[in-house]
């Protein structure tokens, strides 16, 4: 069920959990400030989530309330994350629901990177 950005940070989101280490997961990389892992559900050949270390419930709140070195190390770890993964070449997608419209699920921000072959239009007219 979408999820409202303006609601407070719930503690007890999965991905919170993920990161204090109370649920595992397929772990990408990590560092001070994000921490990525594969998808349980993946939509394309690679899906990996990236979340920034930090009570963020959307795009919206970790731009407006994040500190800028959080802010820096995040966008850093997307970026690596998709190097290391070889999705720059030949390309890649970035995903990042925000609300009940745009579809948001977790009430933490993630991104999404997809990739690992053709993924067509963003939206289909």
């Amino acid at each position: 069920m979408p999820i409202d950005p303006r609601q407070p940070y719930d503690d007890a989101n999965i991905f919170a959990r993920i990161l204090r280490g109370e649920i595992p997961c397929n772990k990408v990389y990590e560092d001070d400030f994000a921490l990525a892992f594969h998808d349980i559900a993946p939509q394309a050949p690679v899906h990996v989530l990236v979340i920034p270390k930090g009570p963020y419930v959307s795009w919206d709140d970790f731009s407006a309330h994040a500190p800028a070195d959080l802010i820096a190390g995040y966008v850093r770890a997307v970026g690596h994350v998709a190097r290391e993964l070889g999705l720059v070449d030949p390309g890649y997608r970035l995903l990042a629901n925000i609300g009940v419209d745009g579809g948001q699920e977790v009430p933490h921000l993630h991104i999404h990177l997809f990739g690992g072959a053709p993924l067509g239009r963003m939206i289909s007219a």
